[in-house]
């Protein structure tokens, strides 16, 4: 992957000139073999209500990061970048932060990674343990800024450039609903949509978990200044918010990992 935004580059420059839905660009990035097929082995297929977590997966995953060498040392290059202030004006170096967390999720086990990003919640700590998944990703630097853009404008800003463009349309090919699918997904394949998830934290598009009750993320945008584009802003955002294929997915991995 070290010659990907080289590569990436000659693809979208030939891309740019066939037409194609602009929210389902292709993705650039060919099927491989899943890392986490593993660990989906022993996740049944998502049916009705979610099992619910016994206990908080999410602290229990912490501390297996942090009595695995590789998962401690990464968390630790991106946790001191994302949490160090630069002035009093900038809480971190956006960069920075950005760059150490895209390591953390290439280089550590999925088994760990993963497992602090998707972990599953027990019905009477959802608040506590929830808002530590949601802090995963030091969202303080990573995702917060000092305003909330247009989710267009947003997107229109991740395209240009190759890695986010390429993660984006990584996501929306492998994570799209479908309705009459029992796993909701288009693809039946929960593994491939975390991937591609995760692939996109660390863009200028980086999801996180919003404080709700069910589970859903947003990127740091909303629809408020859309005008006449509204529709088509929402249609964006209910792709991260309101996507079965993608709760589906996170819910498998938590009742999946929960069972080992």
């Amino acid at each position: 992957m070290k010659k990907e935004k080289n590569c990436l580059r000659i693809y979208w420059g030939i891309y740019q000139h066939l037409q194609g839905n602009d929210l389902l660009e292709d993705s650039p990035y060919e099927p491989v073999n899943s890392r986490l097929s593993d660990i989906f082995r022993l996740a049944p297929i998502y049916s009705g209500e979610p099992a619910l977590a016994k206990e908080n997966n999410c602290l229990n995953a912490a501390k297996a990061c942090n009595l695995n060498d590789t998962c401690k040392k990464y968390r630790s290059a991106y946790i001191s970048p994302c949490t160090s202030r630069v002035s009093t004006a900038e809480v971190c170096n956006k960069r920075k932060c950005h760059k150490a967390l895209r390591q953390f999720f290439d280089k550590v086990p999925p088994k760990h990674s993963y497992g602090m990003l998707y972990c599953s919640c027990p019905l009477g700590d959802q608040s506590a343990c929830s808002e530590r998944r949601r802090q995963t990703i030091v969202p303080a630097c990573s995702y917060e800024d000092k305003e909330r853009p247009n989710c267009l404008t947003l997107q229109v800003s991740c395209k240009t450039n190759y890695i986010c463009r390429s993660r984006l349309a990584d996501f929306f090919t492998n994570c799209q609903p479908e309705p009459l699918s029992l796993s909701g997904c288009l693809k039946e394949n929960y593994a491939d949509c975390l991937l591609s998830y995760s692939g996109l934290i660390g863009t200028v598009m980086t999801p996180n978990y919003l404080r709700s009750p069910k589970i859903s993320v947003s990127p740091f945008c909303d629809c408020s200044s859309s005008g006449n584009s509204k529709e088509e802003c929402d249609r964006f955002t209910e792709f991260f918010t309101d996507n079965a294929c993608l709760r589906n997915a996170i819910q498998a991995f938590g009742n999946g990992t929960g069972s080992e």
